[in-house]
């Protein structure tokens, strides 16, 4: 990727919009693109890890095994998302898996560079910084509601933050989830989530072929 066009990809993500053009030539200089096939394991949990990647194109999902053995979706994310930037910060292992979701093309920075970039870059730290924090604001806000909504509202909420591709009607389409990996991500039962999809159906509020799921337009 030559430096221009590096540059402008990382004006196009939400994380570096508002970062100074010295700073993103700064960073750029750092950037490894990498692509990687459908089902690929970006991330590994438990293994050493000393790349954080910004995702250009596609979608990835962040797992954990639980004590079963299980694998258990955290978050879907999507074009403009970063990943793997506590291995930066904090070396030791990985916390959690990231595999892909669709085809994907991700920026990768090194630690190396990641920390040469943040020393020199004041603009590019407070972009970080501001993103951790909205992180934080959106998990503390999370856990806040949890005891107070519903599993039908969790479900909403989810389904709304996910969908995002808009079919032939206007519909916004999610990426293929199954009830139990949407039971994970809003704590409760895969029975309990079914449930809550069968009300949503009934409300008109949603349509759901096969592991897709589609909310209607007006909302």
């Amino acid at each position: 990727m030559g430096s221009k066009e590096a540059i402008e990809s990382l004006r196009a993500l939400p994380l570096f919009s508002e970062v100074e053009e010295p700073d993103l030539r700064q960073l750029a200089g750092h950037l490894i693109e990498r692509r990687f096939p459908r089902d690929s394991t970006l991330i590994q949990e438990g293994q050493a890890g000393d790349y954080m990647y910004v995702l250009r194109e596609g979608r990835v999902k962040v797992t954990k095994l639980s004590g079963a053995g299980r694998e258990k979706i955290l978050e879907i994310l999507g074009t403009g998302a970063f990943f793997g930037e506590m291995a930066l910060l904090d070396p030791p292992e990985r916390s959690a898996s990231v595999k892909s979701l669709d085809p994907v093309r991700v920026l990768a920075l090194s630690r190396q560079g990641f920390l040469q970039a943040l020393a020199h870059s004041p603009g590019l730290a407070m972009a970080v910084i501001r993103e951790l924090a909205r992180r934080l604001r959106h998990t503390n806000l999370d856990a806040s509601h949890i005891p107070y909504q519903s599993v039908k509202e969790r479900t909403q909420d989810l389904l709304r933050r996910l969908a995002t591709d808009p079919d032939e009607e206007g519909w916004r389409v999610s990426p293929a989830l199954t009830h139990q990996e949407v039971a994970d991500m809003v704590a409760t039962s895969r029975e309990t989530v079914t449930r809550a999809v069968k009300q949503l159906k009934q409300d008109g509020w949603l349509r759901q072929e096969g592991k897709r799921y589609r909310i209607r337009p007006e909302d």
